[in-house]
């Protein structure tokens, strides 16, 4: 597939970095994916957003506009056949000399990644509780960055197919290798609190708003194995899979697809992932809902 290198379409093989870019030499570097829907990048401002919140942290200058990345995106499809995709748009540093400098970075890379959708989605998974820890992040909250050995040491340990699921040191539930957690438990929908290290993950944010509309009640916190395990249904979520139930973890096993708010939650998901561009857009949708409702009456 071709990939949009610094505004300019090139084949992913004719692609070339500096070995001197720091996004390769000392991982300064963040990205962010996600996937579109009939054209449209699913929650698009949310990733840009949370992108440049990252850029700021790492002191690279460079600021995305909602509209710039969007163009970016039909650019790249358009390139590539017009096909929905899953996309990573990554910006490194830059080039520098090597060592540690503690000034901007004012000449960053940019690169927009496509890639093929399976053909059919994940119908379910089953969960391994890690036994490497989850790592902390590196300054106050957890950066989508290059920095991901622990992932992939964590992906090593676990069975094909299977979702990793990380401790913190302390002993509490965190994240899947890929995904953030969720569980349902006597109509409460219960996730570990960013505070434990985890990712902000835009799909858990959004279905957490979604969780809430339906009538569910959230609690984020310090949660054991143990009270994982005691859940009614389990799932995992990130951008690209969308929400896969767990129908297991180790020996202890859920309904996973069959379980009722997952089945619900991925409904209302996928009523909205052809035009919402913002979660906070999902309020006015419903006073819309609302206005409609009364007006029929």
């Amino acid at each position: 597939m071709k990939i949009l290198q610094n505004g300019a379409i090139v084949e992913a093989e004719d692609a070339k970095i500096s070995p001197f870019d720091h996004g390769f030499l000392y991982g300064m570097g963040v990205f962010e994916t996600f996937r579109t829907y009939e054209g449209h990048p699913f929650l698009i401002s949310n990733h840009v957003e949370r992108l440049n919140h990252s850029l700021e942290e790492m002191q690279i200058d460079k600021t995305f506009s909602v509209e710039e990345v969007m163009q970016m995106v039909s650019t790249l499809r358009e390139a590539n056949g017009g096909k929905d995709g899953y996309f990573r748009l990554n910006v490194s540093a830059g080039v520098r000399d090597i060592g540690l400098f503690p000034e901007p970075y004012e000449q960053p890379s940019v690169i927009l990644f496509q890639k093929q959708l399976p053909s059919s989605g994940v119908k379910e998974k089953k969960g391994e509780w890690l036994s490497i820890h989850r790592n902390t992040p590196e300054t106050s909250q957890r950066l989508k960055s290059h920095h991901y050995f622990n992932n992939i040491a964590a992906r090593r340990e676990v069975s094909s197919g299977n979702e990793g699921l990380f401790l913190t040191a302390d002993g509490f539930a965190a994240e899947g290798v890929t995904s953030n957690l969720l569980w349902v438990n006597q109509k409460t929908l219960f996730t570990p609190a960013l505070a434990t290290g985890i990712l902000a993950g835009i799909t858990r944010a959004m279905v957490l708003a979604l969780a809430e509309r339906a009538g569910l009640e959230i609690v984020e916190g310090f949660f054991k194995k143990e009270d994982v395990l005691q859940a009614e249904e389990v799932f995992i979520t990130n951008s690209i899979q969308e929400i896969v139930p767990l129908c297991a973890i180790e020996h202890t096993t859920f309904p996973g697809a069959d379980g009722k708010w997952t089945a619900i939650l991925k409904r209302e998901y996928q009523t909205h992932t052809t035009s919402l561009k913002h979660i906070r857009d999902l309020s006015s949708l419903e006073r819309g809902e609302d206005h409609d409702a009364k007006l029929q009456e």
